[in-house]
């Protein structure tokens, strides 16, 4: 097994990434698993409810979609919802991802028990596992808030997806604010209970973000033209989406596409829905296209 993902290995404050020094309490020691992203990356933490809907869903895989091909790495807390939704997300654009529990680091405390698998996922993609617990300590319901702190200090912005009006999603909005973070929020309909915090806050000043190009002016990193923005994210594939994206140099049927490609229907048909959500091909008049 890699060492990237066999143990977790000790960080002490000089070795701390940007922006952690710099926050009230910061963190005595963490302990990392994986990699941390490049030098010159930003980060994005993304949280929202754990019961999110469609909407949220579809709002946190659209945008995070959009971000494909740029240095950006998000930023989340392994929780169900919206903290698991960013990270696959991530992990589904070629985005590295750093995923902060409120655990320890060993495979048998990360939890919930659900995501298990997922933080190996994110360990194998190459990106991070992080921690101010010791690795075999079990989460307690006070480390979560606690771990939040850690997230916002770490990234550049937060993007608050959904959350309604009791929940922990308040709490890291606020030390956004605290932290001088940017606040990012994806609208609601007027009297939604899941778009409370994000109400809330646009009217305190948060930006508002409908489309990725709000979070990458936020971010300070420059917005490619469509075309330039699709090369970079086609430049990124491998494997099965890349032999799928390279039988698309013309149109071609669904049923055919897949026969060509020789890969089980069902994987077949996660990737094409991955591509889409990367922007890079369309389904149109009965045939898959590149965009």
């Amino acid at each position: 097994m890699p060492d990237s993902i066999s143990a977790a290995r000790e960080l002490l404050p000089p070795d701390y990434p940007a922006g952690l020094n710099e926050i009230p309490e910061p963190p005595e020691k963490l302990w990392l698993r994986g990699a941390m992203p490049a030098p010159g990356h930003k980060l994005l933490a993304v949280v929202g409810s754990r019961a999110l809907t469609r909407y949220g869903r579809d709002a946190c895989e659209m945008l995070i979609a959009g971000l494909a091909g740029y240095p950006v790495s998000i930023v989340s807390g392994l929780a169900l919802g919206a903290d698991a939704c960013a990270h696959r997300a991530a992990l589904a654009s070629g985005l590295h991802t750093i995923a902060i529990p409120g655990s320890g680091l060993n495979d048998n405390v990360i939890g919930p028990k659900a995501n298990g698998g997922l933080a190996r996922e994110i360990l194998l993609a190459g990106g991070a596992l992080l921690s101010e617990h010791e690795p075999d300590y079990l989460a307690h319901p006070h480390d979560f808030p606690s771990r939040n702190r850690i997230m916002v200090g770490l990234s550049h912005a937060v993007l608050v997806i959904e959350a309604g009006d009791r929940s922990g999603t308040l709490i890291t909005a606020r030390l956004a604010g605290e932290y001088s973070r940017d606040l990012l929020c994806v609208p609601h309909r007027i009297n939604d209970p899941h778009g409370y915090a994000s109400a809330v806050f646009i009217r305190l000043g948060a930006a508002l973000v409908t489309e990725p190009k709000h979070i990458l002016e936020a971010l300070g990193i420059p917005v490619q033209d469509a075309q330039s923005a699709g090369e970079a994210r086609a430049a990124a594939l491998a494997g099965s989406e890349r032999a799928i994206y390279e039988l698309l140099a013309d149109p071609v049927p669904r049923d055919e596409l897949i026969r060509r490609s020789g890969i089980p229907i069902g994987e077949a048909l996660t990737i094409l829905v991955s591509l889409e959500l990367k922007g890079l091909i369309r389904e149109e008049f009965g045939a898959w296209r590149r965009l």
